[in-house]
């Protein structure tokens, strides 16, 4: 048991325990563009949240996570205390961040991609593919030790997906130019060949001998490759949740994350109740991405499993219907109910640049938006603020490591 009465595995009545990773570009703070200048920012950032933060696949970004987290308020604190340490030191180097699924400004293609013998080989396998990673993501992940059982939950994920490509999309702009969609990350990222949804699997057996088989026709340079938008991680106990932009804000990536705990807290129920999933048709799962991508929270999305058009604000208010036991178990529901609300009155994250594109800034006004609202002083931040020194760096084991005992996961998690 740990100190707090919760089981070791992060299940029972405290679990499970869930985290985030977040994906920043850096930018100038003249020019407003992304510049390939993360690793210098990466040391400053260091020295105060340690192994939380670290570089990504490009020169033009870095990556923050948390440790496990039981409560909304916890995940929160620790998310928005990391960004106000990542843009203070950018802030010394001359630089901003910003949270955007795709650079706003800036010639980004090709990617500058950073040096070393597994990115050599990436590019060798997915050749142009690399020419477009300055993409920035969400990654959730929550607690789920059993692989046979996080298999068959991301079964039941499925049908989601593409709600929270909606919820969280951030990526309307691409190469200094409106592209017309509120989630172009969606579109670049699933191109790959192992991307997207994940197939629908039986059982973990099934599941590992189709990774095998994807290794063999060299779709793969290794299993941190499988890219799928649900995966049970190769190196953790935990399923990971991979589909949506990085929102603008922190409150944005801790209600998808809560959202996607008790997804996942359901789906457990099902499955042991012995419910393998719905099976979803693959092609009219990918019209739901592709309506997600273009129309985001504002539009109307397409429910999987009957074919029929819904707005996309209707099916987020389900998925809060369905995570809704677990968040009031943790005291949770009212504070994720009113920021979803706020979300959809608001706007998503593609509304809000574009809505900042209007003013006599232009896309250098989208720019200062994001870098406003990426990381806002935490005394800005209420009611969560205070929930940030529950979690300081160097008090306890760094992130991931207290799930599993082993070290960073950066081969598992970054494009080669």
């Amino acid at each position: 048991m740990n100190s707090d009465g919760s089981r070791l595995d992060g299940q029972g009545a405290a679990g499970p325990r869930f985290g985030v990773e977040e994906e920043f570009l850096v930018v100038d703070q003249v020019t407003r563009s992304a510049v390939p200048r993360a690793e210098a920012v990466l040391r400053r950032a260091g020295e105060r949240l340690g192994t939380r933060v670290c570089g990504e696949i490009t020169k033009l970004q870095l990556e923050t996570r948390t440790e496990p987290c039981h409560t909304v308020a916890e995940l929160h604190g620790q998310l928005a205390e990391a960004r106000v340490a990542l843009a203070a030191a950018a802030s010394a180097e001359g630089l901003r961040i910003i949270a955007s699924g795709t650079p706003v400004l800036g010639n980004v293609i090709p990617s500058p991609i950073t040096e070393g013998p597994r990115q050599d080989l990436g590019t060798a396998t997915f050749r142009g593919l690399h020419d477009e990673l300055s993409i920035c993501a969400l990654h959730v992940h929550v607690e789920l030790p059993e692989r046979e059982r996080a298999v068959l939950v991301s079964n039941h994920l499925r049908p989601h997906l593409p709600v929270l490509i909606a919820l969280a999309a951030n990526s309307p702009y691409w190469a200094e130019r409106d592209t017309g969609y509120a989630s172009w990350r969606t579109l670049v990222w699933n191109r790959w060949p192992v991307a997207g949804p994940p197939p629908y699997f039986t059982s973990a057996a099934h599941y590992d001998e189709f990774v095998a088989t994807l290794q063999e026709t060299g779709a793969l340079v290794d299993v941190g490759t499988v890219f799928w938008d649900i995966r049970p991680s190769a190196h953790q106990p935990t399923l990971e949740i991979r589909v949506s932009d990085v929102p603008i804000t922190a409150e944005e990536s801790a209600l998808v994350a809560a959202l996607v705990r008790g997804l996942v807290v359901a789906a457990l129920a099902a499955v042991d109740r012995g419910d393998p999933g719905p099976v979803v048709s693959a092609e009219l799962m990918r019209i739901a991405y592709w309506r997600a991508a273009r129309d985001g929270l504002g539009g109307h999305g397409v429910d999987v499993r009957t074919g029929e058009a819904v707005p996309a604000a209707e099916l987020a208010r389900r998925l809060l219907r369905l995570a809704a036991p677990t968040l009031e178990e943790h005291g949770d529901l009212e504070l994720v109910t009113d920021w979803l609300r706020r979300l959809v009155e608001g706007g998503d994250g593609a509304t809000r640049q574009r809505r900042a594109a209007t003013g006599s800034g232009g896309l250098a006004g989208v720019v200062d938006h994001l870098v406003a609202r990426t990381a806002p002083p935490l005394a800005s931040t209420p009611p969560l603020a205070s929930a940030v020194s529950a979690s300081r760096p160097g008090e306890n084991t760094p992130t991931w490591r207290r799930f599993a005992g082993n070290g960073p996961r950066r081969e598992e998690s970054t494009p080669p």
